[in-house]
């Protein structure tokens, strides 16, 4: 048997389960893998509580990293033995065992540990697509970044930097203002003591910027169309806050003929060549220093759901990883 972390209702941390999952033989195309660190990030809470609905009973989890023990009929992405990480699903991730379709998985470098793997792999996966993508930055581009000591935050404040951006980022104490200046956020406002917008506003001379990441949601996104200038982009790819209500598309019209785009990692690297071309961009940058993971927070797997209470009550900055 193996362990797993469960639920068999949506709800709080409360619901997450402990217990033994039957061992499951790889079918055609599938792997199984022996996991070694699980990355916890906010699509999780939002699977927990079902705002995104999955069936149940389910083991939450879309991030690890691990070694294949077996592998199915027909596979030929990896083989047993290889050292793997994965982001992005199916769903199963908080297990010590898990079958996963092999191509889903991506070879890990010698000088990428478990750990890292497990901390960046959905968020930094999730800055490539954001940055290289959905609205490819140029250098001299200054652009808002929400939650900038976040786990994907901090990713994207650095990569942004590397690519020769100025970045203006929100963050809610003076400890995360210091952790965002570190990782290449160059204006970081307490939200929580100024207006960001007007600050915004401030720092481009009036002229807004031409694109907001946000993964906050429902708090930010009226604010971050304001900090906008004509033509701008909202990228929308989180709700931490809450979910975004109905919006009446003439408003974006009224503010200057704005984009608005709700992008998803699953769309992103739904073709293998994009999964292992992006894999292959945040090793290239993490090897090269220009981007650093910060796994801050480390937990045994069984203690999930007080993860979850950590991440949801704002106490976390850059990754948590559980081990199982």
């Amino acid at each position: 048997m193996t362990k797993a972390i469960r639920i068999h209702e949506f709800g709080g941390p409360e619901n997450m389960r402990w217990e033994d999952v039957p061992d499951v033989t790889p079918g055609p195309g599938q792997a199984l893998v022996r996991q070694t660190a699980v990355g916890v990030n906010f699509i999780d809470v939002y699977h927990r509580t079902g705002l995104y609905p999955v069936p149940l009973p389910t083991t939450l989890g879309l991030e690890g990293a691990g070694v294949v023990e077996a592998v199915g009929p027909g596979v030929v992405e990896v083989q047993v033995g290889d050292r793997v990480a994965y982001a992005g699903g199916p769903i199963g991730a908080y297990a010590e065992r898990r079958i996963i379709p092999a191509d889903r998985l991506v070879p890990l470098p010698h000088d990428i540990s478990d750990t890292q793997a497990a901390g960046m792999m959905l968020k930094g996966m999730t800055a490539q697509y954001l940055l290289r993508r959905t609205f490819p930055v140029s250098a001299g581009d200054t652009i808002l970044v929400h939650a900038a000591a976040g786990g994907v935050g901090l990713i994207l404040c650095q990569w942004a930097k590397h690519l020769g951006c100025t970045v203006i980022g929100t963050v809610g104490s003076e400890e995360k203002a210091e952790l965002a200046r570190a990782n290449g956020c160059d204006h970081p406002i307490l939200y929580k003591q100024h207006n960001f917008v007007d600050k915004v506003r401030q720092l481009t001379d009036g002229t807004g910027v031409p694109v907001v990441y946000d993964g906050v949601g429902a708090d930010t996104f009226m604010g971050s169309l304001d900090c906008l200038r004509p033509l701008g982009m909202m990228v929308s790819f989180g709700q931490s806050s809450g979910k975004i209500p109905p919006v009446d598309l003439g408003i974006l019209s009224a503010k200057g003929s704005l984009y608005v785009t709700r992008p998803t990692i699953m769309t992103y690297t739904a073709k293998r060549e994009d999964l292992v071309g992006s894999a292959a961009e945040l090793f290239d940058v993490v090897k090269h220093g220009f981007v650093k993971i910060q796994v801050s927070h480390t937990r045994p797997l069984a203690e999930a759901a007080a993860a979850h209470q950590d991440l949801t009550g704002r106490k976390t900055t850059g990754s948590t990883v559980l081990l199982p």
